[in-house]
Parts: structure tokens; C-alpha cells; sequence
């Protein structure tokens, strides 16, 4: 894995305020983030770079990569701005879709990242189930947008990138005891236990409803309707249990993941119109998700896999 610019930023944040804490606050992220991205550049240099005693201090190596890693940091804004302006992407608007698990568990860090490269371009955006998100790329009130792959496919008037692979699993509030000593749990164990839906239009509940018709059992709906957020706020007040990505569990220790048997997985993908060719703001959002994705791969968000790492936004919109 080659050294990113984002482990530079976060190597220079810790080289000035000398702690990993403040480091992580100023840059944004969490403290785990940063530390795993800096132990991956220090891998990737072949020699520590910090001294992790009490006061952080730089060690030679640390000390002869920082003025690189300023310069380089440097060369690469002023290659940004340079490209902006040729490009366009100093100014223009971006209309972005996506699933409220999407909201939750990606695009809240991405569209801060894109925003501080950015700040002309204006965002709007949508969050939505896969249909309706598809059909606003159809009709043309979206210019981009990541949706869950269905089994019979997406549109044909799309063309589509994927872009994770994640795991469902099911949701229930942390204060209760575990829905199975073993770990894991069948749909029709689950059955037992009342169910909060997602709205009609969103894929969740649809594989989650597919899922006990394969099983031969009837799902028992405490509260259907609900938008991803009010969907987990009613699973912690114990209200029912409910299918959900792996990605909305990171931060919420009011939850409890249990892992289904056998396993339920989706495919998140990007879609954009075939017909139209993507302007430089949207070509500048895809570059700021695929590095996002590359360089904090939701690594703590439960089995969540990241497709095509090494795509630039360009090759992910084709």
C-alpha cells in the first residue's frame, strides 16, 4: 500500500501538537482512525516515527520525513487549486443520494472532507430509499448516487461501480440480554421477537421480508414506517429488533449486534445517468469517496468489505 496523502496530514497534526488526542480533534476523526492510518505509514517507511511516551516526540526518522511530508503536502494543495481552476470545480453545484444508512455510516465523514476541499461547490442532499434514488437519477434531480444493488439489477439507464460489500444483522438494545448464547441467530429464531420496519421504498425492508418468506415465517411488526434513525432510536428503547447494515453500529453502544445465520449481505454501488457525462464536481465527490474509503476502510464497522480501492473517481463513474 503506497503512502496517502491523508497519512501525511494526520503524521504532520501530530507532529505540531505533539499528541495523538488532539491531533485526531483537529483533523476530524477518531483516535483510532488516526493512530491505524499512522502505524500503516510507519509499516509502509520501515521505521517508527513517533516516540509514544508520555510526551510524543518525533524520532529521526520522524524528523527527516516531517519537512518532506510539508512540502509534499504543499505541492499537493497547490496542484489541487491549480486543477480546480482548470477544471472548474472551484464553484458548481453536486446532487448526492443516498440510503440513510449511507448518511450514517460514509457519507457524514465524506461530504466534511469535500466540503473543506470545496467550499465553492454547493451539495444537495438527498437521502432516500434505493427506488426512489433511482428514479432521481432517472428523471435527472440527482447527478449521483450510492444505492443497494437489487437481485434483478439496477436500471439499465445507469451505469453502476460497486462499491462495498456489507453484512446485515440484527439489531436489539444493549441492556437486554443476548438473543442467542451462540452468537449468531436464525430468521427464525428471530420471528419470535417483534420486528421495527423501515419504510416502504427502502431495500432493508425488503431483504429483511424476503429473508422470512425463504424461511417459511410470518415477521410480528411492533412499528413499521420509520426512517433509519428512528428505526435505531426505537430498537434501544427496546420497541422491537430490527435488520440493519453493520455500518450503523459503530458509535452506538445502546446496540447490540447479532450476526444472522446463514449471513444476509448487500452491495452498495455508485450510479450515475449513462447519457450524461459527469461534470467536475460530481468526477470531485467520486475522488473524495474513493479516498475516504482508502484510507479509513470502516475497518471497525463490522463485516464491511470496500470494492475497487484503487479506483480514481473518474474510472469508479467510468
Amino acid at each position: 500500500m503506497a503512502v496517502t496523502l491523508q497519512q501525511l496530514l494526520y503524521f504532520v497534526a501530530v507532529a505540531d501538537v505533539r499528541s495523538f488526542t488532539r491531533a485526531a480533534d483537529v483533523s476530524g476523526v477518531a483516535q483510532p482512525t488516526l493512530s491505524r492510518a499512522l502505524r500503516t505509514l510507519e509499516t509502509e517507511l520501515g521505521a517508527p516515527l513517533f516516540d509514544r511516551g508520555a510526551t510524543v516526540t518525533l524520532t529521526p526518522a520522524g524528523e527527516a520525513v516531517l519537512p518532506l511530508a510539508r512540502r509534499m503536502l504543499a505541492d499537493a494543495d497547490t496542484a489541487r487549486s491549480t486543477v480546480a481552476e482548470i477544471a472548474g470545480v472551484r464553484r458548481g453545484r453536486v446532487r448526492i443520494g443516498a440510503t440513510p444508512s449511507l448518511c450514517i455510516g460514509v457519507l457524514a465523514d465524506v461530504l466534511r472532507v469535500f466540503h473543506q476541499q470545496h467550499p465553492g461547490i454547493h451539495v444537495e442532499l438527498t437521502e432516500a430509499g434505493s427506488q426512489p434514488l433511482v428514479d432521481g437519477l432517472v428523471r435527472g434531480s440527482l447527478d449521483i448516487a450510492l444505492v443497494i444493488v437489487p437481485p434483478d439489477g439496477v436500471d439499465p439507464a445507469l451505469h453502476t461501480a460497486p462499491l462495498l460489500r456489507e453484512r446485515l444483522s440484527v439489531a436489539s438494545p444493549s441492556s437486554r440480554r443476548p438473543l442467542a448464547t451462540r452468537g449468531s441467530i436464525t430468521v427464525g429464531e428471530l420471528a419470535r421477537h417483534h420486528l421495527v420496519m423501515p419504510a416502504r421504498g427502502y431495500d432493508l425492508r425488503e431483504v429483511t421480508l424476503r429473508a422470512y418468506a425463504a424461511a417459511g415465517v410470518e415477521p410480528r411488526i411492533a412499528v413499521e414506517g420509520a426512517q433509519m434513525d428512528a428505526v435505531l432510536r426505537l430498537v434501544e428503547a427496546g420497541t422491537g429488533m430490527a435488520v440493519v447494515p453493520d455500518l450503523v453500529f459503530a458509535g452506538r453502544p445502546r446496540l447490540r449486534r447479532t450476526v444472522l445465520n446463514p449471513a444476509l449481505y448487500r452491495t452498495v454501488a455508485v450510479a450515475r445517468r449513462t447519457d450524461i457525462a459527469p461534470p467536475p464536481a460530481v468526477i470531485a465527490f467520486a475522488d473524495t469517496l474513493v479516498g475516504h474509503l482508502a484510507d479509513d476502510p470502516v475497518q471497525s464497522a463490522g463485516d464491511v468489505q470496500v470494492l475497487h480501492r484503487r479506483r480514481t473517481g473518474r474510472e469508479l463513474l467510468g
